[in-house]
């Protein structure tokens, strides 16, 4: 099941950012969705789904983004290393 998530943007936006309105919109979709896995709050797998795009091609995207593929911090690195 899916919910519907509407937002007014005024019409001139994405002729301002020289974009079409599915461009923007797309883009939009993935903003969110990219920010939301930033902060941990959403697994890469529904980020990918909310922006209509498998799990690989969406971890691949983010450098576009400059946000990391992976979000481990180099304690939980270490701790992954010692316990290999």
């Amino acid at each position: 099941m899916s919910s519907v998530l509407q937002l007014k943007y005024p019409a001139t936006l994405p002729d301002f950012l020289q974009e079409s309105k599915v461009a923007f919109e797309q883009e939009a979709k993935m903003a969110l969705a990219v920010k939301l896995y930033e902060l941990k709050r959403i697994p890469s797998g529904i980020a990918a789904e909310l922006v209509g795009m498998n799990r690989v091609s969406f971890l691949l995207k983010l450098a576009d983004y400059q946000t990391p593929m992976m979000q481990v911090d180099e304690d939980e690195l270490l701790q992954d290393v010692n316990n290999a």
